[in-house]
């Protein structure tokens, strides 16, 4: 028996092969080959036929609906362009608020109502690709990208309007560019 006091890797001995005898095999095991999976098994009979529901069956025939977080999860992707855009509006409209010098009830107002108007775009912009996408060309939509995007485009536009009405903002850029 190996000393115990040594490290495992160093009490290991590797034994030579002895011609005549041949060490017994485990599950398969050969030296030098990777086992790759169970082993193939001869099948008999044919495969069973298993017929998926494809929602284009039989006119009446009910349409597998898709749970409520499958929907969620496709509206969260791309949504990375609306909160940009609803985070550079959000500061152009700060900009444009404080510059005013008075009162934040009606900037306030109007900045919830753009909120709102922007969430009109997407769920319009969601629309017509469901018409347009699903509906006439058969398309499977798989993200919200493309709402997003216009979403965004639109919250960029109107930061840049809201800070081409703040005074001080527009004397800078001519400055800037030399006008």
């Amino acid at each position: 028996m190996a000393d115990q006091t040594q490290p495992w890797a160093e009490r290991t001995v590797e034994v030579p092969p002895q011609p005549g005898v041949v060490p017994q095999q485990r599950d398969g095991y050969r030296r030098g080959v990777a086992s790759v999976g169970a082993p193939r098994v001869p099948q008999t009979e044919p495969f069973p036929v298993v017929e998926e529901p494809t929602g284009t069956g039989w006119p009446g025939e009910p349409v597998p609906r898709r749970p409520l977080s499958w929907h969620l999860a496709q509206l969260r992707r791309g949504g990375e362009w609306s909160a940009a855009g609803g985070l550079f509006a959000f500061v152009c409209w700060g900009i444009w608020a404080i510059s005013g010098q008075g009162n934040l009830t009606g900037p306030i107002f109007i900045f919830a109502l753009s909120l709102l108007v922007a969430v009109g775009l997407f769920a319009l912009s969601r629309l017509l690709g469901r018409v347009i996408l699903e509906r006439q060309l058969g398309r499977v939509r798989h993200t919200a990208r493309g709402a997003h995007l216009i979403t965004a485009v639109f919250l960029v536009v109107l930061g840049v309007a809201w800070l081409q009405q703040t005074e001080w903002v527009v004397s800078a850029w001519n400055w800037v560019t030399g006008n």
